[in-house]
């Protein structure tokens, strides 16, 4: 008996120790991989503003075939922009112009000193804003636009339909707010999402004249404005968003955010904005 036991404790002695040996093994040659460079990635990592290829890394799937294909393009990182293409459906897009043209007005900007709005020639479209959560549809976009963002719905300001025709425009300007009036309700402006409801022929990009990059090696270089050549842009394409951040990571103002819309010069554009706060927002 004495005999059978010393010969079963030495069994499980050495399981244990070629099952702990095995583990060490299994965890040093995962080690030993993880650590071989990634010349690719790290090359990309070590050159943020190089814009030879747009890189592509988040990939979104949907559960059925008949919708088109969705993905996220990096664009910039100086400021931080991110294109996701096929934000919106036809329908959606459809919809928001549809419920948007019963009371488009001259649009206006914001005075920096009063924070009141009042014209002005820098912007010469015409626009409306929706209710925050006024029906289904736009709760589902207002829904989807926060999980892209990470930014609770509650942060967000109320939807805003834009309307540029044939040399309307809105020069460079900044989406944060430089007087203590606009920022009282929600705080200041972090970010912001545009969504381009059609095509436009000719004109009509998204311009941030003050990116870093090197503007010229976008894919879609050859088909931009003369405008559009003035900094890194990029062409509205219907059911595309474009994220980009007017604060930086450590909360701080980013003046690279500067951003406008190159006048059209041949058919007609429709955007969708949705501005993102600090906090809660009293819609």
């Amino acid at each position: 008996m004495v005999k059978t036991r010393k010969s079963r404790k030495w069994s499980t002695n050495s399981g244990t120790l070629m099952l702990n040996m095995l583990l060490t093994c299994t965890f040093l040659l995962l080690i030993a991989i993880l650590s071989i460079p990634n010349t690719s990635s790290s090359a990309s990592l070590h050159r943020p503003n190089d814009l030879n290829s747009i890189l592509r890394h988040t990939h979104i799937t949907q559960g059925q075939d008949a919708l088109p294909k969705q993905w996220v393009d990096i664009i910039s990182w100086e400021p931080r922009a991110f294109l996701y293409h096929n934000f919106l459906t036809r329908e959606e897009c459809e919809y928001l112009m549809n419920i948007a043209k019963p009371s488009m007005q001259k649009s206006t900007v914001a005075d920096s000193e009063t924070g009141m709005s009042k014209d002005s020639r820098v912007r010469t479209s015409s626009g409306t804003f929706l209710a925050r959560g006024r029906d289904k549809i736009v709760r589902n976009i207002e829904k989807r636009i926060a999980d892209f963002t990470f930014i609770p719905i509650e942060h967000g300001e109320g939807l805003q339909v834009l309307h540029y025709e044939v040399g309307q425009k809105y020069d460079p300007h900044f989406d944060y707010f430089m007087d203590k009036f606009n920022t009282m309700n929600g705080g200041q402006r972090m970010a912001t999402v545009l969504m381009y409801l059609t095509d436009v022929e000719e004109g009509g990009e998204t311009v941030f004249p003050v990116a870093k990059g090197n503007f010229s090696s976008v894919p879609w270089w050859n088909d931009l404005s003369d405008c559009g050549k003035q900094g890194l842009s990029i062409k509205p394409n219907m059911g595309d968003a474009l994220l980009f951040w007017s604060m930086k990571p450590d909360a701080t103002l980013d003046p690279s955010s500067l951003h406008g819309s190159c006048p059209v010069i041949k058919g007609n554009k429709w955007s969708c904005t949705k501005w993102m706060r600090l906090r809660e927002y009293n819609a």
